[in-house]
């Protein structure tokens, strides 16, 4: 919970550029029009409990009927929305609600047949030029929000699907099919008699199937160990299947027993690791399942572990205006509601692809630079390992520098040093992606100015080697 004074805090917190605020009273189809325009605009925040002429807050009297409420507006989009939880914000004049529509999202959405985009404040119909563009930049169909032909209620893990809407923290009784409609996981289709029955969609079921792999065959991810450098005669294999969430558990558990163990130097110390961080390797498979294209059946996700190399294939290329030159901060979802789903459960930030922590765990690691590409409909992720542990005249090496009162940035810069020979400020930066610059720079004339470093070069071209 957040405690705020008023409105101003609120919007100090850092809700984003795009913002819009309601009273309690707002129409159904206005809420709605709003959320149409963000989703098919760069996202944005509503803010329920505010009076829009003063920009005061009001406060809900029933916080949870407000919840509901902007859930009606979600269902009443085309396709229906799918959006994190909304946040109750505690304030001294009262409570409101928060709504974040992330950016990236894979739909073009509709109110009533009206295409709606935002231009300033104003939701307004979208241009006929504005929503063809967007139709070629979204793709007009989305397979994971396709009916599955034959598919019922019966082919859902009913256990697991309310065991996902109490992590979603739902107390009201509400039925678990609802949720899961509410979540983008089932479709409304007409009966034969005319009365709505629920089916599931491939999202659906592979979230929450009891056989997922009867309707999309190699959905599954093919994880292997090879002895070598290259593929093998000699290998260690598992065909991993189930729900999406049964794979990544099953998927990690196979990588933590057949990564080989290195030692490392950890600061100015050396300690006995994996050889890839773990949490760059669950990253990796996590957004991999996330983000295939399911509707390509041909492959599956494969994990390749070398001798000198880890691997992960991904089925299906980058999506939408995701490319090689900006996947690092590109957002967008090619399976949004396996996307939220996965991220209600913690699996994975919603708001992106996560390959920039990927890059800045391997670098703190000590390894090679990832190799991203896109050959032949496949997204490919080269993890390189370390050919050889420190050498024991390297280990020796650090000895020397133990009795120096060094910060943990400067230790992971002799460290660095010892097995690279050279540094420069942006191999530091990458070290510490999160600390200034200056005082990165601080920290390189220090240990020039002790002795330690010795400074080779001028402007662009300097780097620094040890004394």
């Amino acid at each position: 919970m957040t405690h705020s004074h008023d409105l101003q805090a609120l919007l100090d917190a850092g809700l984003g550029p795009e913002l819009h605020w309601f009273p309690e009273d707002v129409p159904l189809e206005r809420l709605a029009g709003v959320l149409v325009g963000m989703a098919n605009g760069s996202g944005g925040v509503i803010l329920l409990g505010v009076s829009p002429r003063a920009g005061r807050i009001q406060g809900l009297s029933n916080p949870q009927h407000m919840v509901d409420y902007i859930f009606q507006a979600e269902v009443l989009v085309d396709p229906p929305l799918v959006l994190p939880l909304p946040q109750l914000r505690h304030t001294e004049a009262g409570v409101v609600v928060l709504v974040q529509v992330p950016a990236g999202l894979p739909h073009v959405y509709s109110l009533e047949g009206r295409y709606l985009g935002r231009e300033g404040a104003q939701t307004n119909p979208l241009p006929a030029r504005r929503l063809r563009q967007l139709l070629v930049e979204r793709g007009a169909v989305q397979f994971e929000a396709l009916p599955v032909p034959g598919a019922t209620l019966d082919d859902l893990d009913l256990e697991k699907a309310a065991a996902y809407v109490t992590a979603l923290g739902f107390s009201r009784g509400e039925p678990v099919e609802q949720i899961l409609l509410q979540r983008g996981c089932l479709n409304r289709e007409e009966g034969a008699n005319g009365k709505a029955i629920l089916r599931p969609n491939y999202a659906g079921l592979l979230l929450f199937g009891r056989h997922p792999q009867r309707w999309l065959p190699n959905a599954t991810i093919l994880a292997a160990r090879f002895s070598g450098a290259t593929f093998a005669d000699r290998y260690l294999k598992q065909d991993i299947g189930g729900t999406l969430v049964d794979q990544l558990h099953q998927v990690e558990a196979f990588f933590r027993q057949n990564l080989p163990s290195v030692v490392r130097l950890v600061g100015l110390a050396h300690e006995e690791t994996l050889e890839y961080p773990p949490e760059a390797v669950r990253e990796l498979l996590v957004n991999a399942v996330a983000h295939r294209d399911y509707n390509l059946q041909g492959d599956n996700i494969h994990l390749n572990i070398f001798a000198d190399r880890l691997e992960v294939h991904s089925p299906g290329g980058l999506p939408g205006p995701v490319t090689l030159d900006n996947l690092l901060e590109a957002r967008f979802s090619r399976n949004a509601v396996i996307v939220q789903v996965l991220a209600d459960l913690g699996f994975v930030e919603r708001l992106g692809y996560g390959l920039d922590r990927v890059v800045r765990s391997v670098r703190k690691a000590g390894l090679r630079q990832p190799k991203f590409e896109e050959l032949g409909g496949t997204f490919r992720v080269t993890l390189y390992g370390e050919s050889l542990s420190p050498s024991s005249a390297q280990l020796k090496q650090v000895e020397a520098y133990r009795h120096l009162e060094l910060n943990t940035r400067q230790e992971q810069a002799l460290a660095y040093l010892i097995q690279n020979r050279r540094i420069t400020s942006r191999d530091y930066q990458e070290l510490s992606p999160e600390v200034h610059p200056e005082t990165l720079r601080r920290d390189l004339v220090d240990l020039v100015e002790r002795g330690v470093l010795i400074k080779v070069g001028d402007k662009r071209a300097t780097y620094y080697i040890l004394k």
